[in-house]
C-alpha cells in the first residue's frame, strides 16, 4: 500500500500516513492521507474533493479501488482539512492513489 511519510524539523520525528477515501454525512467525498481514523473526526493532508463521479467509476467504492477517472470532477490539491461526520473510510489502492495523484481533470 501507498504511504505517504512526512518529517517534523522541530522532532526529527516519522509519521505515516495512509492513502483513504471519507465518506461523511454532508455526503462529501475526499482523497487524501490520514494518520489517525479513529472517530467521526479525521483530518486528512494533501486531499482533493470528488465532487462528482460518472458511473462508470461504480460509486464512491470504486473511488478508492480504481480511482477517478476523465469523466469525474475533482478539485486541486489543498494541504489539509478536518473532515467532520465521517461515515466511512476506506483505504485506497495502488491503482486509486496514482489516478487521484495523476489528476486526470487537468
Amino acid at each position: 500500500m501507498t504511504k505517504q511519510t512526512t518529517t517534523t524539523n522541530e522532532r526529527e520525528t516519522m509519521t505515516t500516513r495512509r492513502p483513504v477515501v471519507i465518506c461523511t454525512k454532508y455526503r462529501g467525498v475526499f482523497f487524501g492521507y490520514a494518520e489517525d481514523t479513529s472517530g467521526d473526526t479525521v483530518t486528512i493532508y494533501d486531499y482533493r474533493m470528488c465532487v462528482y463521479w460518472h458511473s462508470s467509476v461504480r460509486g464512491v467504492i470504486g473511488l478508492a479501488s480504481d480511482g477517478p477517472n476523465g469523466q469525474c470532477r475533482v478539485t486541486g490539491k489543498a494541504p489539509s482539512i478536518e473532515l467532520r461526520g465521517v461515515t466511512a473510510v476506506m483505504e485506497a489502492t495502488d491503482a486509486a492513489v496514482s489516478k487521484w495523484e495523476k489528476g486526470p481533470w487537468g
